[in-house]
């Protein structure tokens, strides 16, 4: 039976995507773009792909609360070509002069007839209430990530986080066309298609190491689609003259025809912060090729957060859990290095995937070792040293945290880990506070004003845990 890459490929190749068909190789998506400050009024970039062809596109907007329409920006395209994919493009568009937190439609027209219509939603300013969803380890076209994706719809967020590994197993070209847009961007939500999320508010994400640690494009031509159909601030530390990533591109061929494509966003965009709403977010790349003990890195991170120092909540997201009780992944520990600067800054959570279950500690602060050796990390990854948990915090109903607390959410929809840990509370860390195996889910989490609170929803629907901090 032909893929739906092949399907795509055999109507491309016979020119039917023409006006009358289905002009899209990718229906158009919602991207927060280099956009990392909040604005008076507001901006996100449209993405959408299409056949690599001469057909005029342009985009038009209104407000929901308004009835003319206007001109958006003029679509830019990028020719995105690999040996073995169907040479496409993919289109941006700046939809710009938006009302903090206000309901839009767009339409996009190809050649003056339309192509397609949606509603979109802004981007919320630091007064008003936000709510987002975020799970990692996702993309692996499973019925718990298409029943994840609708409960999301359902929830009505404002934005989606996925704390890497975005596709399975390689974060390659074909990947995305089989195992991310057609359940994020479903004609129809369901449990049994997933929903259409994409087209209506943006998904911001980190990479993880299914996603970029591929770089020969000689044996994956079509690798680190992340830096081709994301469009994120590209305001990270190669901004400053820090290492963004020690990735050494292989394979001639395919190496050239990416750098194309990918044009400034690699390898830039793998690090970056930005504003939502009240909070901060920054957002680092954990993969083992970057060095998070290198002092421009490092100091890049202090910064970002000092910077942030008026906003309510700090957030801190990547894909690498540095506290995990998971016997899977248990010494990828490196990120543990940082939280000694996370603590000096004040963040409040510490998002993160790469293990395929829920955890949460319970508010941390942590001292690393140096080993016998002299370094601070295992060959493994190990980072040993000195926890203080806050056991008294509880779920937060009467006590202030003391400390960070890390989330990992990484049960998204790929196959889950360590299911008999869950029933078993004496094979987990001391740091460990909840522990869910045995169902993919989602955090849903409510900010509003001073007051955080996030609940951990399974995919058959049930709320298997719940906390709150108020400032």
């Amino acid at each position: 039976m032909l893929t739906r890459q092949l399907i795509l490929a055999a109507l491309l190749a016979a020119g039917l995507a023409a006006q009358g068909s289905d002009p899209f190789v990718e229906k158009p998506y919602l991207q927060l773009g280099d956009n990392p400050a909040l604005g008076t009024r507001e901006s996100l970039v449209l993405m959408w792909h299409a056949a690599n062809d001469s057909a005029q596109w342009s985009v038009q907007l209104r407000s929901a609360k308004a009835t003319a329409w206007r001109k958006a920006g003029t679509p830019t395209d990028q020719v995105v070509a690999a040996p073995g994919i169907v040479k496409h493009k993919v289109f941006r568009v700046a939809l710009a002069d938006l009302t903090p937190g206000e309901e839009f439609l767009y339409r996009v027209y190809r050649d003056s007839a339309l192509a397609f219509e949606a509603t979109g939603k802004a981007r919320k300013s630091a007064t008003q209430p936000v709510r987002f969803a975020l799970f990692g380890d996702c993309g692996a076209n499973t019925a718990g990530q298409r029943q994840v994706a609708n409960l999301v719809f359902k929830a009505r967020p404002d934005f989606v986080f996925i704390p890497g590994d975005i596709v399975y197993n390689s974060g390659r070209i074909s990947e995305y066309r089989d195992k991310f847009y057609p359940i994020y961007n479903a004609e129809t939500a369901g449990p049994e298609t997933g929903a259409p999320l994409l087209r209506s508010i943006p998904f911001i994400a980190a990479p993880g190491n299914h996603d970029s640690v591929l770089n020969n494009f000689q044996r994956f031509p079509d690798a680190l689609a992340y830096f081709l159909y994301w469009d994120q601030p590209l305001n990270g530390p190669a901004a400053t003259g820090a290492p963004s990533t020690s990735h050494v591109l292989t394979g001639d061929e395919g190496r050239t025809q990416f750098l194309s494509a990918a044009g400034s966003r690699y390898p830039v965009m793998a690090n970056f912060s930005f504003d939502y709403g009240n909070a901060h977010w920054t957002v680092l790349d954990s993969n083992s090729y970057m060095d998070w003990t290198n002092p421009a890195l490092v100091e890049w991170v202090r910064k970002d957060l000092a910077a942030a120092k008026n906003a309510t909540w700090r957030f801190v997201a990547f894909h690498h859990p540095g506290f995990n009780s998971s016997k899977s992944h248990f010494t990828d520990q490196w990120m543990r290095l940082l939280a000694p600067v996370f603590e000096e800054a004040k963040v409040d959570v510490v998002f993160a995937g790469h293990v395929h279950n829920y955890q949460r500690s319970f508010p941390i602060t942590f001292t690393a070792k140096t080993r016998p050796d002299g370094k601070k990390l295992g060959p493994k990854g190990e980072a040993d040293g000195d926890w203080k948990a806050d056991k008294e915090f509880g779920d937060g109903a009467t006590k202030k945290p003391a400390g960070v607390i890390y989330i990992v959410s990484g049960a998204g929809g790929a196959g889950l880990y360590d299911t008999a840990q869950m029933k078993d509370p004496a094979s987990w860390q001391s740091f460990t506070n909840k522990f869910v195996s045995d169902e993919n889910s989602f955090s849903q989490i409510d900010i509003n004003g001073k007051t955080f609170e996030l609940k951990q929803i399974t995919a058959s629907g049930k709320t298997v845990d719940s906390f709150r901090i108020a400032k």
